[in-house]
Order: C-alpha cells, then structure tokens, then sequence
C-alpha cells in the first residue's frame, strides 16, 4: 500500500514539474527582449462617441503627454515617495520580492480570488511595457523572468529612472515630469516632499485618487500613508514630516485638451473605470457610443449659458445645469452639469446634475399628489387653503396660527404669495403649487408611502426618513437632477420607468462587445394615476394662476408639455422640470457654494428661460405627440368629490369641515361608526382654521363648533 501511494505522489510531482517546465519553456519561448524595454509606448487610445457614433466627444490617452527626463531632473523626494509606497526594498531584492509573493499568494488562496499582486518596481515597469495585466500563469512567469533579465542589464538608478518615465499617473499624463506639470505647474526636479508624496499616491489607481474626481479625501490620507512610510524608512526626518503633513499643497486646474459634452464624458469615463479597470480604458483602444445627441447637446450648452449670464447679471445666480431624457429608453440625451466646465470661480467641473445634492422645492410635489391619488383622492378633492399649524398637540404652536412666532417646533408654511384661498381643489393645489394644501395632501398620501413612491419612480436620495417631515413636500430634502429627471419621465409615460442609462455599445479593439443597451421597462404607477399627474401639469389654464406673464414660456404651438417648477424658501435653488410624450427636460439654476440668489431669482424667472429656450430650440425635430387622457376618478366621499359645503343628516344646517372630519385615512376599508375624528392628531390643527374661513366667507353660517364633533355620520373614503 505505502509503495502505491509514493508511486502515485510520485506521478502528481511528475505531473507538476512537466506542467511547470511546459508553462516555463512557453513562456521563454514568447519572452520579448528586454533590450527594447526603454522603447515602448503604448498606442491605443479609448475613444468616447455621441450616440451616432460619428462625433467623438474625447480621446482618452490619445496622445499621451509624456516628457522623458534624466535622473538629475527629478526630485529626489520623487523617487524615495515612490519606493516608499510601491516597493521599499528596491534597492535590496533581486528582481522580485519573494516574501511579498507568497503573502500575495496566500491572501488569493485565502481570499479565493487574484487580486493581490506583490509586484516589485521592476515587475510593475515589466507589465506596464511589455505584458498584460491577466493573472495568468504564463504572464507571471514572463514576469519574474524578464524583471531578472532586466536587474541584469539595468541598474537599480537606471531601472526606477525607466519607471518614472513610463508610469501613468491620470489625466493623459504618462512619466513624472509631465505629471509634475500637469498637476502642479512645477518641473519634476522642483516637487516639494509633500508634492512627491501625492504623486507616488496616485501611482496605484490615477482615475480613483484623481485630485479632480470624487476622492480627494482619501487621495489626502493616501498622501499622509506615504509621508509616514517616507519617516519610518529614514528618507525624511520628524521635522520634514509634521511641515510636509501640514503644507497646504495647490492642485492646477484640470486641462483635458479637446472635450465635448465634458459633464457627460467624465461621468462615462469614470463608469468605465469603476467597471472595467483604468488599464483597460486608458489603453485597450476600446469603442464607446454613448446615448448622448450632439444636436440636443449643443442646445443645452447653449441655453445654459445664455440664461445663467441672465441670472448672474440680475439675481446673483453663476451656474445652471441641464438634463434632457428620453422617457421611451431612459437614455440620457444632453446633460450639462455647470455652466462652464473650466471656471473655477463657479467650480464648474463639479457635475451639479450628478454630483449635486439639493432641495428640490415645489417639484417634489407629484410625488405626493400621486401617492395620494392612488389612496382614493381625486384631483376635485376639496383641501382647505388656511393659515394652517401643523405641529398639533404643542402648547407652544397654537392652532390659531402666529406668523410672527418663529419658534423652531412649529411649522405654519406661508404660500408663495402670501395669500391663502380657502378650499381648493387637489389639481389647483399642484398646478399652481399652493404650499399649505400640498402639505397637507402628504400627510393625507403618507410621508413613508410617498418616499416609496419617489424611489420606485427613480429617487435615489431620501433614504432617512426619519430626517424628514410635512416640509419634505416643499423640498425638504436633497435629491439629484439626474434622478428628479428620471422619475418625472415616468410619468410622460403613464407609470412606466425605464432604467436611466448613457452607454448604447461599447467594443474592444477587436471588435468584441463588452456591453450594450438593453431596455428594462418596469411599471411602477398605475397608468391612470401617472396620466392624472400629467393632465394636472400640462393644463394651460390651470397653471396660468402661477405663471401670469411668463406662461408663454411654457407653451408650445401643437405640442402637448406638461411643467412643475420649484424654488426653495431661501432661493438657493430655483428648477424646472417638463415633458412631453417624446422628451423630459430639468433644468437647475443657483450657485455651488449655497449662496443664494436674490428673492426675485425663483424658477419662473431663473430657471423657467433656461428650460424654455433649450425646449423651444429642439421641440420642433420632433414630430408632435398627445398625452393619453386619464380614466376619471371618483369617490363616494362628497368632498373627496370636490363638494365642501355638505348637509349631513343629523344637521339642519349645512357644514363645512376639514377634509379629516369626513376621512378615517388609518383604517383602510373600515365603515364603523365608533371613529372619532378628533383622534387625528392634526383634526383640530385643520379644523379650526376651516370653521374660521367658513364663518368669514359663508353668509348666515351657523356653527356649533365647541371641539365636540358627532362621530359616525360621514362616509369613510374606500381604499384607505
């Protein structure tokens, strides 16, 4: 038995080694030669098209800017940063780090995965010049060869000096004397210790830790990781430490050369990168046509510009951003994310569209509306526009509201024009966006059921609700443009939302795909409750309360286009979101830096031009489409039904109540007769207010409102 098992241990290392000698003869048979190592420059670039695949929008590495420099030429900081932090044994392994291998190994063993590599300096310049970056056997075996080979013909000096010359740190800069450049402004033999530092950072992932991306801050920390391994091997001193830690280091403006639709790029770019690797993308020739219209592009660049120099000049408003959506595809058309990519002043290359967190005022109203709809409302639904409290049962916040208290437990909201209409109607209440009857409708719809609705339609924001109250209707919370545009596409059409996407095909440089569009559609509303919205939002006369002289801005000759603007208290944020059966559109005007914008600069006159003049520019390539009317919706609830004034029977005058008095909105489907209405904790908020506006406004009104309300003998709304 023993003599069995040798044999057969014998045949597995027999079997091994063959293997092992096999996969070692073919990789010397395709080793290149390292006496061209210095030669090599890398040629495919990754090129970034509009949708017809024809414009191209930007070259990634198309032209690499790289200066080769000598070892005199570069700070010695520069070479102790990097050996530092990507092999600080150089000077002292052969070639390869043995230890550091088999950790790597061990950890892929463990990990059950590739992912760690315990490369050298001179196996990192071997795989950048000559090999591909695939954990395969063979690869890593021309890998420890040729890193021999080339410690054989090459110095220590002469391999690290190769290195800096030939490494990419991000953003088309390839060697440290055109990074030095690039990001600095400085010659590589001028890096100061701190300067040496973030470059040897960037070193490990350059798109990642890109000091104009969306990592700084562990860009920063990354820099403090390699200032400390500098101190413990001795190359810097306690001293050069704490000053190098402290000094306040300047990055130059991005300057990316030729760039079309740079908000849009960058975002592709950057998926790309998080998808596929910064290899890959940086120099595996690939072929991206994205989603984006040229045409729609240029009309958005331009419309962005024109009206944020409008708003600059008249309501201290510097930037604006743009959104354009198909809602049949979800493809994104144009996107501008500030009004000028290369104005630092205004930080233009932060994407306001993407990247921006803010309160989207009065257009977070449908969402609400919808919710409500689906809960049995209808848009003839009677809610009292009052000087309304809605913070009930607080000594310190009386029913008979104060507009002077301005105590911070108290919310009593005033509408934009400081007037209040008494009962109206829920579609006048939206078209018009009346704060006070808005707030209500989202205590009637429910603040977690209306977050729901907002996600399932495309939100990805608002995910705490406990951060939020009645005010979220009134934009009490931050949302993106991306996604505000994405939700309001499901209702151009009629509930269906399709996943928002930019990329249609993307091939490598053999023409293999790596991914291309696919729609995914998913009903998230009722069709009849979407086309309610929509035929709320695209009445002229309805709105025309609201807009008065601009509402020639919101029309279109032949063109069915449904509008929701928004603005919040403080004018830091004035938007505009429309659509059409064809085309949705947001639009966002304000500053970056939270300032806010004069009181005049609201969205009809900051951000409605915007919207308006990119509309008007571009309606017209597209052949007129109607929206589908909606199913009519009804309940046995006369003031659910539009009727506020009601004579109930067990009354010889006729009453008029809050909407709560007539509605148990927790008890879904319960008819009884033992609910109290005064148990809703805003009834006597809304109530008060109501008999008040009832006993000014009705002639010969006969109450005997004493806070005892009959119980039982209204009708309970079905579905709640």
């Amino acid at each position: 038995m023993l003599k069995k098992i040798l044999i057969g241990i014998g045949v597995v290392v027999l079997i091994i080694g063959l293997w092992a000698a096999y996969q070692v003869v073919q990789a010397v048979r395709t080793i290149p030669s390292p006496e061209h190592f210095a030669d090599y420059q890398p040629t495919q670039s990754t090129k970034i098209y509009d949708r017809t695949g024809e414009v191209l929008l930007y070259e990634i590495h198309g032209n690499q800017n790289r200066t080769v420099v000598g070892a005199d030429q570069i700070s010695d900081y520069a070479k102790k940063a990097t050996i530092a932090i990507e092999d600080k044994n150089f000077y002292t392994h052969p070639a390869f780090d043995i230890k550091a291998i088999i950790r790597a190994l061990v950890a892929d063993v463990v990990n059950r995965n590739f992912d760690q590599g315990g490369s050298t300096i001179t196996q990192q310049l071997v795989k950048n010049v000559f090999l591909t970056p695939e954990k395969l056997v063979q690869r890593k075996i021309k890998e420890l060869i040729l890193a021999y080979w080339i410690e054989q013909h090459y110095t220590k000096d002469q391999i690290l000096l190769l290195y800096l010359n030939q490494i990419p740190y991000g953003s088309n800069s390839y060697g440290i004397e055109s990074a030095s450049e690039t990001f600095f402004g400085v010659h590589a033999k001028d890096l100061t210790i701190a300067q040496s530092a973030y470059l040897a950072s960037l070193i490990q992932a350059p798109s990642y830790y890109s000091p104009w991306g969306h990592h700084t801050d562990e860009l920063a920390a990354r820099k403090d990781y390699v200032l400390e391994q500098m101190k413990n091997l001795g190359f810097i001193d306690e001293q050069e430490y704490q000053s190098s830690k402290s000094e306040h280091v300047t990055f130059l403006p991005q300057n990316i050369g030729s760039i079309r639709a740079p908000h849009f790029v960058m975002m592709v770019k950057q998926y790309l990168e998080n998808k596929y690797g910064a290899e890959e993308v940086e120099n595996g020739g690939l072929k991206i046509i994205t989603t984006l219209d040229w045409n729609l592009q240029q009309a958005a660049d331009e419309a962005v510009k024109k009206n944020v120099e409008r708003n600059k000049e008249l309501y201290n408003g510097s930037n604006g951003a743009l959104v354009a959506q198909d809602p049949k595809t979800g493809q994104i058309l144009a996107m501008v994310g500030s009004a000028d990519y290369f104005n630092n002043d205004i930080d233009g290359q932060f994407n306001v569209a993407t990247q921006g967190l803010r309160q989207p005022g009065s257009t977070f109203k449908p969402f609400a509306y919808v919710t409500a709809f689906e809960k049995g409302y209808t848009p003839n639904s009677i809610v009292f526009d009052t000087p309304t409290e809605f913070s009930p049962n607080n000594p310190s916040c009386p029913v008979t509201v104060d507009f002077s208290q301005q105590n911070s437990q108290c919310f009593h909201p005033h509408n934009f024009d400081n007037s209040f209409r008494g009962p109206v109607p829920l579609k006048q209440g939206l078209a018009q966006s009346i704060n006070v009857p808005s707030v209500k409708v989202l205590y009637l719809a429910g603040l977690s059921d209306t977050l729901k609705t907002a996600h399932d339609m495309g939100i990805t924001t608002l995910n705490d609700p406990s951060r939020y109250g009645l005010s979220l209707v009134l934009g009490g919370g931050e949302v993106k443009l991306v996604d505000l545009v994405n939700a309001y596409a499901v209702f151009a059409r009629d509930g269906v939302k399709h996943t928002q996407s930019f990329i249609l095909k993307a091939e490598k440089s053999n023409g293999s795909i790596l991914e291309e569009y696919k729609d995914s559609p998913k009903q998230v509303l009722e069709p009849q409750y979407a086309r309610t919205i929509t035929s709320i939002l695209s009445d002229v006369q309805l709105r025309s309360g609201l807009f008065h002289s601009s509402l020639k801005l919101t029309t279109f000759d032949g063109y069915d286009v449904a509008l929701k603007t928004g603005t919040t208290n403080d004018y830091r944020d004035a938007w505009t979101v429309g659509y059409t059966p064809f085309l949705t559109v947001g639009v966002w005007a304000g500053n970056n830096d939270y300032t806010p914008m004069k009181q005049q600069g609201g969205s009809i006159l900051a951000a409605v031009p915007m919207w308006h003049d990119f509309m008007a520019s571009v309606i017209n390539t597209f052949p007129p489409e109607s929206f589908q009317s909606p199913t009519p919706l009804f309940s046995s609830s006369p003031m659910v039904n539009g009727q506020y004034v009601i004579q109930e029977p067990n009354n010889t005058s006729p009453q008029v109540h809050s909407i709560l008095y007539y509605i148990n909105k927790d008890k879904p489907n319960d008819t009884s007769t033992d609910y109290s209405p005064q148990n809703e904790p805003q009834f006597y908020n809304w109530e008060v207010p109501v008999i008040a506006w009832a006993t000014a406004h009705i002639p010969n009104f006969i109450t005997e409102y004493n806070k005892s309300v009959p119980t039982g003998s209204s009708t309970v709304l079905p579905g709640q």
